[in-house]
């Protein structure tokens, strides 16, 4: 059990160290309105103002989840991010873009970290 708990413990800070190293420079691109942002996600408009603001949201849930990681806690930020990720080709309407691309590699990492987290966890996790 002592193995399967760390490498349930290694899976977690591994999305979670993901989310840091791909978020933090897009946050810090987004903050100076770099034109790099420009050619990944169009112009400024409101709707990248949103994006802005979830994608720090996940940075700063994802820093203090490596300070302390709640595994439900883990899973409930995982669980998001793996739907948006996956509805994102979708809702783009191709799957050759670089954010896509992206979206979906990592999405594939969170899901591993999830099924680890609910095959030790999953009994833990009771509705209220």
């Amino acid at each position: 059990m002592l193995r399967k708990t760390n490498r349930m413990n290694s899976l977690i800070y591994a999305s979670l160290i993901a989310n840091i190293a791909v978020l933090t420079p897009i946050v810090i691109l987004m903050a100076i309105k770099s034109h790099v942002i420009d050619e990944a996600w169009g112009i400024f408009t409101e709707a990248r103002g949103i994006l802005f603001a979830i994608y720090l949201s996940i940075l700063i849930v994802s820093i203090a989840l490596v300070v302390a990681p709640v595994p439900a806690f883990v899973a409930a930020l995982l669980i998001v991010q793996v739907v948006y990720k996956v509805a994102t080709p979708f809702t783009v309407g191709r799957f050759n873009n670089p954010v896509v691309i992206s979206n979906l590699i990592i999405s594939v990492l969170h899901i591993f970290t999830l099924v680890n987290i609910f095959s030790n966890y999953g009994s833990q996790f009771i509705p209220i």
